[in-house]
């Protein structure tokens, strides 16, 4: 047997002439190769699609989540216009869901740039600009990394993916609920002293609750569910089983986690104490009873478009920037 390396730097290693095993090479190193060909387009389109989808559902969510604006006054003496969650404006006591929902409407038609520019909107645009631009960011990071496998107009379903975008949504979505729950708290607190408040540990960990069952029914329910749907064919031939089951697979979680969310807002809206002030178990479970299934359906608005429409939006944007790109 002879050995030596060859001239294109690999260990070559072979039998004589009456050998009878083959020969074969060792390679002494794998060069390993990114793609980085137009990295900073790339990155731009992941934020534009981000924001493009961000854009579109903030408005159709802030419809949930506002009430008719109104001014408080601060400390400065100026004046700051806020907009009260439908929502947790139901659950605090300060207005009917219907209310809240038909407001936010004339307020969006009459006055868009009031509407759209306002804290409220801008907090949920944060939201779902964030949960797509990390999305986004992983797919091109896996791209990049691992080019042989994904283009950069690619999306990946990895465990990178979800976790990512489930630690940056359910953060997001924690600061704007604390945020909410300070403006638009009780009836009669003043804004100081509503300012002053704390969240409730157990309100957060409620929360978290909430968009953890919100997120498993987006990502690992679907595949699941989607075979045994019964649909038909006709069904079938207007829309798969897997597109179905995308779209009510999170809508039908909000009938259980609408309950941690309300529970979560009550502890907050009405912290109880000792004495006559003390608040029961009964009489939450009867407040969340109360307005469990408005705000089931009204949470439903909120989850269709974010991960539906919003998830449409934001693939196909980017797709395209992708693709004029040279990406």
């Amino acid at each position: 047997m002879t050995s030596g390396v060859d001239g294109n730097g690999t260990l070559e290693s072979k039998e004589g002439p009456k050998g009878l095993v083959p020969s074969h090479t060792t390679p002494l190193s794998t060069k390993i190769e990114w793609n980085t060909k137009h990295l900073p387009w790339r990155i731009t389109s992941d934020g534009t699609a981000a924001a493009s989808a961000a854009g579109l559902v903030a408005p159709i969510i802030t419809m949930i989540d506002r009430y008719k604006p109104s001014t408080l006054p601060i400390a400065s003496n100026k004046l700051t216009t806020s907009s009260n969650s439908a929502i947790i404006e139901n659950a605090s006591g300060r207005s009917p869901l219907r209310t809240s929902l038909r407001t936010s409407l004339t307020t969006l038609l009459t006055r868009p740039h009031t509407f759209i520019l306002s804290r409220p909107c801008s907090i949920i645009f944060f939201v779902y600009f964030s949960t797509y631009f990390t999305a986004n960011t992983i797919d091109t990071l896996s791209s990049t990394l691992n080019p042989t496998s994904y283009s950069p107009s690619s999306t990946t379903s990895g465990p990178a993916k979800f976790f990512a975008a489930s630690a940056v949504n359910m953060s997001a979505s924690l600061y704007k609920d604390s945020q909410f729950a300070r403006m638009f708290g009780p009836p009669g607190a003043s804004a100081a002293a509503v300012a002053k408040r704390s969240i409730p540990k157990a309100s957060y960990i409620l929360f978290a609750l909430r968009d953890s069952l919100t997120i498993f029914a987006s990502f690992n329910l679907p595949p699941l569910i989607a075979p045994v749907l019964p649909l038909g064919r006709e069904v079938e031939k207007v829309a798969s089983r897997t597109s179905v089951a995308q779209f009510l697979a999170p809508a039908g979680m909000q009938f259980f986690s609408t309950p941690l969310h309300l529970w979560g807002l009550d502890l907050y809206n009405r912290p109880g104490g000792g004495g006559s002030s003390r608040i029961t178990w009964r009489q939450r479970v009867s407040r969340v009873g109360r307005d469990w299934l408005g705000s089931s359906f009204a949470r439903m608005g909120r989850i269709v478009p974010a991960f539906g429409v919003g998830g449409v939006v934001n693939a196909r944007v980017r797709r395209e920037m992708m693709e004029k790109g040279g990406g």
